[in-house]
């Protein structure tokens, strides 16, 4: 059974390993390739969501979106983000409708 802690321990895990041997740990691994790489597999596990939402049984779409997340951690951990500033930027969009807070962005 998974808890709110989950995110927190993978965090956890991922960091300890991102120095680990490459030869030993799939997140060294990614982090020897670089920051290219790390998010090329984000993407390449963001797309497999989609196919697996459209074409594929919940099972499917509960894998898909674990590698997701699991390879968004990655990308986070390689960027110096703590997952504390994702969650504090989602608690501070709650209760925001979706439409209001993306006009209330800067333009580009």
């Amino acid at each position: 059974m998974s808890s709110p802690d989950t995110l927190a321990r993978l965090e956890a895990t991922i960091a300890a390993r991102s120095g680990a041997d490459p030869d030993s740990s799939y997140v060294a691994r990614l982090n020897a390739k670089g920051l290219r790489k790390i998010a090329q597999k984000l993407g390449e596990e963001a797309t497999e969501t989609v196919i697996a939402a459209l074409t594929e049984d919940e099972k499917a779409l509960v894998g898909e979106s674990a590698d997701l997340l699991f390879h968004l951690m990655v990308l986070l951990g390689a960027k110096g983000v703590p997952l504390s500033d994702v969650m504090a930027e989602l608690d501070r969009r709650e209760g925001t409708s979706g439409i209001a807070e993306k006009a209330a962005r800067p333009k580009d």
